[in-house]
């Protein structure tokens, strides 16, 4: 076999980004499935879910108090004749306020003919068939018109959204007790290395148990796909071949190790023999600049074949570089519409030093209340540290022309 590495294939972590975000725009989703309304949360939603009537389908009370004419209020304070009570659900009918009367509202209830106005019950007195009102309301305050917040036949949710707790509330206002979802994809999840053993054995005294195949099947999961758990690959290229074919008739194979430039390293040398096209072979950040991103040619396959990374073996740089570059590909595979990675800005509680030439991912811990956002290192041993990851949540982002950056700067954070 012949080493596939070619320099000119490491890429900026600006530019590997993009070319994966330019792969995951053409991905197409797998076919569709419907599901209970409950059991969609999470999923992609394959249709659109339309208002079935208007929202709100009444002038709805926003406030609790007193249906008004705001006229009556230019004198205050005002004392006004009760002629009424309605609380939500109940239908209004047979009350119309006259000028000089009011009826007792509900937040949520529909409001009767005749107000243009719901004064809040703080402003108010009740004294038996009377209330007396102590500040104005303009026209049209504390009512929600009918259509304001939506028309019938309005689209509210849109194909290929995420469904969160605020579209499951969506849907079950417009009666929706089943949704369109797309199928999770199955992501097939290899991990690489003599050294590696399953995490039911004991290791012996220079192996180590199978962590990435589990936090990759975690992160996968996240991501709205399911995961396919393979076994182990050796060190050994027909072994690996035979698992790699297997892994490829899923929607995409995630492979862990193998892909440094090692005398056992023999991913991508594998790869290569089944005609896989490499879009990069490494990108320029910290931990997991071995990073490989490709696709090998299959006969009949939707997407025009099986999109696969190669991820380094050390577990931080496999949960980092799935985060960076694989994340997008799941969530594009599951019908979700391509979003960009958004960083969010803390500032930084000690001082970092650092080398240049490499943009940097560490683990670190954001704090702080409210508004007042800090985030510090944690102390870790490198991308085999995966107790300190642990106690991470997230990682802060270092550009690489930065060697140090002083205690009180604001530093771009990824949340994970």
């Amino acid at each position: 076999m012949a080493a596939v590495r070619d320099v000119a294939r490491i890429l900026s972590f600006e530019e590997a980004r993009q070319m994966v975000e330019d792969h995951a725009r053409g991905l197409r989703p797998n076919c569709e499935e419907r599901v209970q309304l409950l059991d969609s949360a999470g999923r992609i939603l394959a249709e659109s879910v339309e208002a079935d009537r208007d929202f709100p389908p009444f002038p709805r009370a926003a406030r609790d108090g007193y249906a008004v004419r705001a006229s009556d209020l230019l004198q205050l304070p005002a004392t006004l004749q009760v002629i009424g009570e309605i609380k939500a659900g109940a239908t209004p009918e047979g009350l119309n306020i006259d000028s000089g009367q009011a009826v007792a509202i509900m937040t949520g209830a529909a409001a009767p003919n005749g107000a243009d106005a719901i004064v809040m019950l703080e402003y108010t007195s009740r004294h038996g068939d009377a209330v007396e009102i102590t500040r104005r309301v303009a026209t049209g305050d504390n009512i929600v018109s009918p259509g304001v917040e939506a028309r019938r036949g309005d689209v509210l949710l849109s194909r290929r959204a995420q469904l969160d707790h605020a579209s499951i509330a969506v849907a079950a206002s417009v009666g929706k007790t089943h949704l369109l979802v797309y199928r999770k994809p199955r992501v097939a999840v290899l991990a690489t290395g003599d050294e590696i053993v399953d995490i039911r054995v004991q290791p012996g005294p220079n192996q180590i148990r199978n962590s990435n195949s589990y936090s990759l099947a975690a992160q996968v999961r996240e991501a709205g796909g399911d995961p396919v758990l393979l076994p182990i690959a050796p060190d050994d290229p027909a072994s690996l071949r035979n698992l790699i074919v297997k892994g490829l008739q899923g929607d995409l194979l995630l492979l862990a190790g193998g892909v440094s430039a090692g005398k056992y390293d023999f991913v991508e040398r594998v790869l290569a023999d089944l005609k896989a096209e490499f879009f990069f072979t490494g990108a320029q950040i910290q931990p997991g600049r071995p990073v490989v991103f490709g696709r090998v040619p299959l006969t009949g396959s939707a997407n025009e074949g099986c999109y696969f990374f190669g991820l380094p073996g050390n577990p931080v740089s496999t949960m980092v570089t799935f985060e960076l570059f694989a994340r997008p590909l799941v969530e594009a595979l599951a019908g979700m519409s391509a979003r960009k990675l958004v960083f969010l800005h803390a500032k930084l509680k000690s001082d970092i030093k650092t080398k240049t030439g490499l943009k940097r991912f560490l683990p670190a811990v954001l704090s702080g209340e409210f508004e007042h956002a800090e985030v510090e290192l944690v102390r870790w041993q490198g991308s085999g540290d995966i107790a300190a990851t642990a106690k991470s949540n997230c990682y802060i982002v270092i550009p690489p022309d930065r060697d140090r950056i002083p205690a009180g700067e604001w530093v771009p954070v990824l949340l994970r």
